[in-house]
């Protein structure tokens, strides 16, 4: 399996691409399903053996990555941005960055510019508890954290990938 810090390197064929894209709109599609709207749809015929192995190979090289994301009416979300206290900068960023990312309350964490370099969604029962991790994170790593700037996130409107983002993997327009 591809380390998460690697890009993938893949040539794409349009039956990649065609997965994909399918796979985005019903991510429990089977193999014989799949090779069945390649077939229709794409004019791309198949075995359902190639298809299964393509699925395969594709999450082994790190092309797409799965994940169980709960219904947004189950938790809260919030966006968390860090700014930092360049003093203590290197004696603590490597717990606070290991600590926010293994946390189970993380969503969805990366690096940016700018003077909030860390950023990262969070998910939470209710804002009690969101508040609570705040202040236990102040606890541990405040010599770090010069502030965490965070925002409900109120009325998610979209969540999910459009297939055709797909569109131009394999070099074509």
């Amino acid at each position: 399996m591809t380390d998460a810090s690697e890009s993938p390197d893949r040539e794409f064929k349009d039956r990649d691409i065609a997965i994909l894209r399918e796979l985005t709109r019903d991510p429990q599609l089977s193999s014989r399903d799949l090779t069945d709207i390649l077939a229709d749809e794409y004019d791309i015929d198949v075995s359902h053996v190639t298809v299964s192995e393509s699925v395969r190979e594709m999450r082994a090289e790190g092309v797409f990555r799965e994940a169980i994301i709960p219904n947004e009416e189950y938790y809260i979300f919030g966006l968390f941005e860090f700014k930092f206290d360049a003093a203590n900068f290197e004696d603590g960023w490597r717990d606070a960055m290991a600590a926010i990312r293994d946390d189970p309350h993380t969503l969805f964490y990366f690096l940016s510019d700018g003077e909030y370099q860390w950023k990262t969604v969070m998910m939470f029962p209710d804002r009690e508890s969101e508040s609570r991790w705040i202040h236990e994170f102040y606890k541990d790593h405040g010599d770090l954290v010069a502030n965490i700037r965070n925002s409900a996130v109120h009325n998610v409107l979209k969540f999910g990938t459009d297939p055709e983002i797909f569109a131009g993997l394999n070099g074509e327009e």
